[in-house]
């Protein structure tokens, strides 16, 4: 049981940081990412990744070595000190994530350095309400709070195995991984009619393949692209549906 939770929260997590960044995704944009934790690492890797032009900064020499061949720029310096932000061009990033965890002190010194420089766009992360509250009383608009968000997305897993993962959506929409039902395998898309019978839209499908990796036999997830109504559903496929939150609920009890 530990391990299935485990499993669970990697999944999960890795689902949310992709959200997060698409979130603050921009084309060949300049981003700093202040506090190299765990989050922030992942946060910068990411958009890297992307080919954005990253630079994070810590106190830490440690993380900042282990970081430094993977971004375009890693240093070691205090935060809190606004000469010490200055000398890092940091008016010239297009936006500044502050990740720094769990030194809320530090968060808000370092937040106020970058408001008091004029740094455009300040994403910052919070733990709680009452640090929103604070951080939103100081000018800040956007936050990022994977400890409550991940939290939630893990009760759900919990309470819901068939969703693999979801990302919510305003006015109470959601787009949702969900395991194929059993009773669904051997249907077309076209006999499940997920608009006209369950008021959803089937974005695509994940489906195993059987892969030659290293003289072996791997199975390897891959996406089928825009589903016709022909694609007849298979053993392992996972559907990615968009919908109405009480929607998406609803074709889970149905077809269990």
């Amino acid at each position: 049981m530990l391990l299935k939770v485990f499993v669970a929260v990697c999944q999960l997590a890795n689902f949310y940081i992709f959200a997060r960044v698409n979130f603050i995704d921009m084309a060949q944009e300049k981003f700093a990412v202040i506090g190299a934790g765990h989050f922030g690492q992942a946060i910068s890797l990411a958009l890297s990744e992307k080919g954005h032009e990253v630079l994070v900064i810590d106190n830490d020499i440690n993380v900042i070595q282990e970081i430094s061949e993977d971004v375009a720029y890693a240093v070691c310096v205090d935060a809190t000190n606004k000469r010490a932000l200055l000398n890092e061009n940091i008016l010239n990033f297009d936006a500044v994530i502050v990740s720094i965890g769990n030194d809320f002190v530090g968060r808000l010194l370092c937040t106020a350095n970058l408001l008091d420089v004029g740094v455009k766009r300040i994403i910052c992360r919070v733990m709680g309400k009452s640090q929103r509250t604070i951080l939103e009383k100081m000018g800040i608009t956007e936050f990022l709070s994977p400890e409550d968000e991940v939290g939630t997305l893990l009760a759900e897993r919990l309470t819901n195995p068939n969703m693999i993962s979801y990302l919510q959506l305003p006015d109470g929409y959601k787009i949702a991984e969900i395991i194929t039902p059993t009773r669904l395998i051997g249907l077309s898309v076209g006999d499940i009619d997920f608009r006209e019978n369950h008021r959803l839209s089937l974005i695509t499908i994940r489906r195993n393949f059987e892969e030659l990796v290293a003289d072996k036999l791997d199975t390897k997830q891959h996406i089928l692209g825009v589903p016709d109504n022909k694609t007849v559903i298979q053993d392992g496929d996972v559907f990615v549906l968009f919908g109405k939150e009480h929607d998406i609920d609803n074709f889970i009890k149905i077809n269990l």
